[in-house]
């Protein structure tokens, strides 16, 4: 039977969420509720007498960029089309923009064909900072007043922007720092609760030690708890920083572009922000 394709309604994201923890991508538990202001109609789904067959993200930031995630099929409905229909429809919403994803390698041959190309490598580092050290003076923990600063340093590392997503991201249940020098905002970073740990996301910061300094005070704010962020691998000084504090690598993934690769200063990107939104 043919699917109805539409975009899902706040408890449909919220199924697709769950779907992602079973395929032990280990969401956020604030992920639907943080997700959807970013762009309501850009959560789409398959449906079968009523009941969703298979979904996926396509969130369009303005009108160059888009990204494409949480592409799932329902396990008993994979190879009759279900999927091919969601991704078809993402793919149109997003049309005439560059369109970004997160690939693992097992899908990145079908991605080519379709006419995506790959950027860079991100490996997950999962570990723990036992002894948090004392935050840094200049880390200071976001507030309304500073996400105005947050939103033109993000401007920097994001292909686009991304205001409404930033105001949602930066509040409870998640954490944020901002590293503030007297030149200004010098990076930020916001933790996460998830299924299992903290996903740290974004990581953003003009050096490795204020990248560092920022970790610190999320270790701090998390509790000692079980931390993970997507790094570039092309980010090697912090790499090797994390695996020397005995943080591991765990998982891979390829950011991919369809369209021309957009202009972000990459050398301030230490962690991602998520995999599923970019």
């Amino acid at each position: 039977m043919k699917p109805t394709v539409r975009a899902l309604s706040p408890p449909e994201l919220t199924v697709l969420i769950d779907w992602a923890a079973a395929e032990g991508w280990n969401p956020g538990l604030d992920d639907a509720a943080a997700f959807r202001p970013t762009d309501p109609e850009g959560f789409i789904g398959a449906f079968v007498d009523n009941e969703m067959t298979a979904a996926i993200s396509a969130v369009a930031y303005g009108g160059n960029f888009g990204f494409i995630g949480l592409y799932i099929c329902r396990p008993d409905m994979r190879g009759k089309g279900h999927g091919k229909a969601v991704w078809n429809a993402g793919m149109a919403r997003l049309a005439g923009r560059t369109v970004g994803l997160d690939g693992v390698a097992a899908q990145l041959a079908n991605y080519r064909r379709t006419g995506f190309s790959s950027a860079y490598e991100t490996i997950r580092f999962s570990g723990r900072i036992a002894t948090p050290p004392v935050r840094s003076e200049g880390v200071r923990m976001i507030t309304t007043q500073l996400v105005p600063d947050i939103i033109a340093y993000d401007a920097r590392c994001f292909p686009a922007p991304r205001r409404a997503f930033l105001h949602r991201w930066a509040q409870p249940p998640h954490c944020g720092f901002a590293a503030i020098s007297s030149l200004g905002t010098i990076g930020y970073a916001v933790a996460r609760p998830c299924r299992s740990g903290y996903k740290i996301g974004p990581l953003f910061a003009d050096d490795t030690e204020t990248a560092m300094q920022l970790m610190g005070s999320l270790a701090a704010a998390c509790q000692g708890g079980d931390l993970h962020i997507d790094v570039p691998a092309e980010n090697f000084d912090f790499t090797t920083a994390l695996s020397a504090i005995g943080f591991r690598p765990t998982f891979t993934t390829t950011r991919m572009y369809k369209g021309p690769p957009p202009k972000v200063d990459s050398r301030r990107i230490f962690g991602v922000t998520t995999l599923e939104l970019g």
